[in-house]
């Protein structure tokens, strides 16, 4: 209350200035005292909310809002106010005239939340900690350009190491930052780092929603100037982010994206694939299985010629998920060290542990169950695998931790 008295009496010393300076009126303060009142209306078709307050007051020329929200005082008769943050907000209004104030009620004004978006939840991680980074994928096509009918284009391979160290940053209270980490890739080379910050809407239309970047020269992805710096999201999962823009000559580029993610959690992205994903060993290249020590990996065995592996051994496959549980599926049988044969089929189920590599390596599991084994059943008794490598396709794996002898350096590739 002293706060609204405080406003009301800087309100009041104006309305006399003003007062003083309309000769013919400095006489007359007589008249009812003004009321102050008004209504809000809510635009939830994009977000951040943009809430429009219409006044209703009467006998009164100078008003004062107070959105409720912490931001600085408004002047004039109608305003908009936008409200970042979804929550409940008290609004008040001090009218003034040429008798003195009027005071209206503090009016709750309502913001929803936009969280409940898978997109826009995705987006920004705002079940979480309310911001997310993205960088441009690592994989074949994660830079597509399509005719204005959705005929390809061209679909980029690998793309340039200055590109694939950007960030592109988003917050729940719609606030977006780029970090070109340097250097921007823009006309077919690594030129000016165009790092930069803008605020974005935010439009639920569509399948999955807008982006619409709001400084001038923004952009999410490549520098090319898409039409009304507005973004299609085209896929929004916990793994994935496409987004598609309309360039001026009305072609399209869809752009993909991965989660901002240490080495560790990104391999265990890649071997779950952010879910479930099932893993077999690569029989199209040659050298799937070598054996050796740690400093000699291959001193025992190099591996044998491409497709050299037993059909028993070729068809097996292993399956990760997220929630660290490991299943092999032998299929008909399993093939056997020792004997080298195929035998009864060893299928199983079991736990492991994901965590830091306890030598060279990305990261590393350890399976749970004892006699458990991927790819060869005379593995290490440590049950240690090593992740060596990973992508979204391909892995390598060491059985073995790094006092193991021997250890086996295992080529596999999703199913």
């Amino acid at each position: 209350m002293h706060s609204y008295l405080r406003k009301a009496a800087l309100l009041l010393t104006g309305v006399a200035a003003l007062a003083a300076c309309r000769k013919d009126e400095v006489a007359d303060l007589s008249g009812p005292l003004p009321t102050a009142d008004f209504t809000v209306t809510l635009n939830t078709s994009q977000y951040p909310v943009v809430a429009t307050f219409t006044n209703k007051s009467t006998d009164s020329f100078l008003y004062q809002w107070d959105f409720g929200d912490g931001s600085a005082l408004a002047q004039g008769q109608n305003v908009t106010h936008t409200y970042r943050l979804p929550g409940t907000y008290r609004a008040h209004l001090t009218a003034a005239g040429r008798t003195g104030l009027g005071q209206s009620q503090q009016v709750p004004v309502i913001i929803p939340s936009i969280c409940g978006n898978a997109a826009f939840a995705v987006l920004t991680a705002c079940a979480t900690s309310g911001a997310t980074s993205w960088t441009l994928s690592d994989q074949p096509g994660a830079v597509v350009r399509l005719s204005a009918s959705g005929a390809t284009l061209s679909s980029s391979t690998t793309l340039n190491g200055c590109q694939l160290d950007d960030q592109f940053s988003f917050t729940s209270s719609f606030t977006y930052s780029y970090d070109a980490g340097g250097a921007t890739y823009q006309n077919g080379a690594c030129g000016n780092d165009l790092s930069g910050n803008s605020d974005f809407i935010f439009k639920p239309n569509g399948s999955l929603g807008q982006l619409v970047l709001l400084r001038n020269k923004s952009f999410i992805g490549l520098p090319d100037s898409v039409v009304n710096k507005t973004y299609d999201i085209v896929e929004a999962t916990a793994t994935k982010l496409r987004l598609q823009g309309t360039n001026p000559d009305g072609t399209k580029t869809i752009t993909t994206y991965m989660p901002q993610l240490s080495a560790q959690d990104r391999a265990k992205l890649y071997l779950t694939g952010g879910s479930s994903r099932t893993w077999l060993l690569d029989n199209t290249v040659a050298q799937t299985i070598a054996v050796g020590t740690e400093s000699a990996p291959s001193s025992y065995f190099p591996g044998g010629a491409l497709g050299s592996l037993p059909a028993c051994q070729a068809d097996d496959e292993f399956t990760f998920s997220t929630t660290n549980t490991f299943t092999y599926d032998a299929k008909a049988e399993t093939f056997v060290a020792g004997v080298y044969a195929c035998q009864a089929p060893r299928s199983t189920s079991t736990t492991f542990t994901f965590g830091p590599a306890s030598g060279t390596g990305i990261a590393q599991f350890v399976l749970a169950q004892t006699g458990t084994f991927i790819g060869v059943t005379d593995a290490p008794a440590s049950r240690i695998y090593r992740i060596l490598s990973i992508d979204n396709q391909h892995m390598v794996l060491r059985a073995g931790g790094p006092t193991d002898d021997p250890v086996f350096t295992i080529k596999m590739r999703v199913k």
